[in-house]
């Protein structure tokens, strides 16, 4: 049977693989006006787009490598002590309730009659991932990890749109964007992303990881469209790849969930979810534990 895991990679893959193929085209289109001599590997997205789908849908000639993790997820207890960590979304800013996508998690786990208690929530309104990796020497944060069977970790929003100035720009109503901004934040961003990852696995050898992948908060905006959509779906394929190296890690997407659901899922401040965004997340994530 195929593994919880292997389903979400599928869908991830399947969340972004729209978009790109749908921007390719344009974003080819925009080179040979701006820069002819530019090769298409060099735009936003850090990997080729053909990479984006599934590979053994695309490339049936050449199996992927990691055939091992295509195997189940390893059994988590049957009581969950959960910790938090990341940024805003974590933390549950945009939700009326105080909740976020962590508590709401926990308490369909309780509902499902799978117990789950939130030992720390230690997320931090504009966490980026350079300030997260030297939080994760601090001696309290290490024993909430340790002590933990689930670790929720939201984290890479601040450093594309908050990096880029596009929140900034976008809230005060100056919508224009020069992509190689965000061009410039992912590399960086990506590394210490990895190094986050294999921070926590060091520190907790064997609690399921669960990372949350972004949408495209400003994607109802005309002129942020296509280059959010890139960054975003550029940022969610690395994360992936990422994940994929560890059998007890996992990606939740969100990008398709938010696609065409701005109104309905973000809170006033057009960035952060509302009760129903953060639910919506929620719900996913125990469709992936469970």
């Amino acid at each position: 049977m195929i593994s919880s895991k292997w389903i979400w990679r599928i869908t991830a893959s399947v969340s972004v693989i729209f978009t790109i193929v749908f921007l390719v085209g344009f974003i080819y289109a925009i080179q040979d006006i701006t820069s002819p001599e530019a090769s298409a590997s060099s735009d936003i997205a850090p990997v080729p787009a053909e990479h984006e789908g599934n590979a053994s849908a695309n490339k049936p000639e050449t199996p992927p490598e990691e055939d091992a993790e295509s195997e189940a997820l390893p059994p988590l207890p049957e009581q969950l002590k959960v910790t938090a960590i990341g940024d805003s979304l974590a933390k549950g800013t945009g939700d009326h309730t105080g909740s976020g996508f962590v508590r709401r998690s926990i308490q369909i786990l309780n509902d499902k009659q799978r117990p789950s208690e939130l030992l720390n929530n230690l997320a931090i309104n504009g966490m980026t991932t350079e300030a997260l990796l030297p939080k994760l020497e601090e001696r309290g944060i290490q024993y909430s990890l340790k002590q933990s069977d689930l670790i929720f970790l939201s984290i890479g929003g601040n450093d594309l749109f908050r990096g880029s100035d596009l929140m900034k720009n976008a809230q005060a109503g100056e919508v224009e964007l020069n992509p190689e901004q965000l061009k410039e934040v992912l590399p960086e961003a990506t590394e210490n992303l990895k190094q986050i990852l294999e921070r926590i696995r060091e520190i907790n050898p064997k609690a399921r990881v669960i990372l949350i992948g972004l949408y495209h908060p400003f994607a109802d905006m005309e002129e942020l469209l296509v280059p959010g959509n890139i960054a975003v779906s550029a940022w969610n394929h690395a994360a992936q790849q990422i994940v994929n190296m560890d059998s007890n890690m996992m990606l939740i997407p969100t990008f398709d969930l938010f696609q065409g659901k701005l109104d309905v899922y973000l809170s006033s401040d057009h960035f952060h979810p509302n009760g129903e965004g953060y639910q919506a997340i929620a719900e996913r994530i125990v469709q992936g534990i469970l």
